[in-house]
């Protein structure tokens, strides 16, 4: 598939607005798309972090409270995390926000997709940039009950190089290859 069509298929209209009264704290993340062989980038979180320590994730964090709206959120802490400065003009869709299960987490996905990108400079709360191949990524899928976590329908993991994608990650990139799917 062609990032043009990507684009097409994942363009949709943006709801940034931070939503009050919500149980949940916020959070919103930058789902790249990249390249002639449509790259996803991803990142693994060093073991010290507090929260989500080790998973393989998308870069993006909490709300701040300069923060305008999710939006920013997503992209102040995708160029916080990757040294990537991505502009709103290149945001093409927003996604079903999805919950962590066990800190409390409702997060924003946004979706950005690029010709190209720069070289990635990780900071503190990045062990590694990972840079994925999407199609074989989304073929991997799997349903999967994690014994450790609450028990949910919407339980599915992804393997990369033998790390796995899951919990909201993995509902995240479910979504993706679900309106893939159907194209």
């Amino acid at each position: 598939m062609l990032l043009d069509d990507l684009k097409s298929i994942l363009s949709t209209s943006l709801d940034p607005e931070i939503k009050s009264g919500s149980p949940y704290r916020l959070a919103s993340v930058l789902v790249v798309i990249y390249g002639q062989s449509p790259t996803i980038i991803m990142t693994e979180k060093p073991k010290s972090m507090k929260y989500h320590a080790g998973e393989i994730s998308f870069p993006g964090g909490k709300l701040d409270a300069t923060d305008s709206d999710l939006l920013q959120t997503a992209l102040r802490e995708t160029s916080e995390e990757l040294g990537l400065d991505v502009s709103k003009d290149n945001v093409v869709g927003q996604l079903t926000p999805v919950m962590t299960l066990n800190s409390g987490f409702l997060i924003y996905p946004f979706v950005s997709i690029l010709n190209e990108i720069p070289t990635l400079t990780a900071n503190s709360e990045v062990e590694k940039i990972l840079h994925i191949p999407l199609n074989p990524l989304l073929q991997t899928i799997s349903k999967d009950v994690d014994p450790s976590h609450n028990l949910k329908d919407e339980m599915y993991t992804f393997e990369y190089q033998n790390q796995i994608v899951w919990g909201a990650s993995a509902r995240i990139l479910k979504q993706i290859r679900n309106t893939l799917r159907f194209i």
